[in-house]
């Protein structure tokens, strides 16, 4: 069998300007945010996983509720960096990797098949790209594994892409979704009822 293309939900982050864990904030359905953002990504591709702060915490029960495992970042109050290589060191085995945010429940699951179907198809990087803006989620083939695993702390991956973003292929998109990171309770309040639902997919 092919080696797949694996989505890491990054789900450890510490909701600072929200003014509580904003991961399990209920959307209008009622839905928490992170499971939501879960739903989405586990649609979309047949292997996901999440990084969690918290083993025991209750974003983990959650995500394992919804059938997706969880991996442990102990480190996770130092930044993302971390948490990417942590997914993607329980994901080796991979084709390549789609970068997916816990607060990002929106993004159509259509277009992160269309990313994914990018990698497979042997694209380095992959992004959507909305109002002439790069979304999320963001993807990398195989050969990042090394770089990706050695990111540490605050250092994301936005460094490879700048190193790299000759390679980098961007998709077309009219969804908002892939903009709409809710990082404060006015951000949520903002989100248009159903979050700009599924959405045309170009490119």
């Amino acid at each position: 069998m092919n080696a797949p293309i694996v989505g890491i939900l990054l789900a450890a982050g510490r909701s600072r300007r929200f003014g509580g864990d904003k991961l399990l904030h209920p959307l209008a359905d009622g839905t928490p945010l992170v499971v939501a953002s879960a739903r989405r990504l586990q649609a979309a591709l047949t292997r996901t996983l999440a990084v969690v702060a918290d083993g025991e915490g209750e974003v983990a029960r959650l995500l394992r509720a919804e059938g997706m495992p969880v991996v442990v970042n102990a480190r996770a109050h130092r930044g993302m960096g971390g948490s990417i290589a942590c997914g993607v060191q329980a994901a080796r085995d991979a084709a390549g990797w789609l970068i997916a945010l816990g607060d990002m429940p929106y993004v159509a699951p259509a277009l992160v098949r269309q990313l994914a179907a990018r990698l497979a198809a042997g694209a380095d990087l992959v992004a959507p790209r909305c109002q002439g803006r790069r979304g999320h989620p963001v993807g990398f083939a195989a050969r990042h594994a090394p770089a990706l695993s050695r990111l540490c702390d605050d250092e994301g991956a936005r460094g490879l892409l700048t190193t790299d973003g000759a390679s980098l292929v961007t998709v077309e998109t009219d969804n908002p979704g892939v903009l709409m990171d809710i990082d404060t309770p006015e951000a949520l309040r903002a989100v248009p009822v159903g979050g700009g639902g599924p959405a045309r997919v170009q490119g």
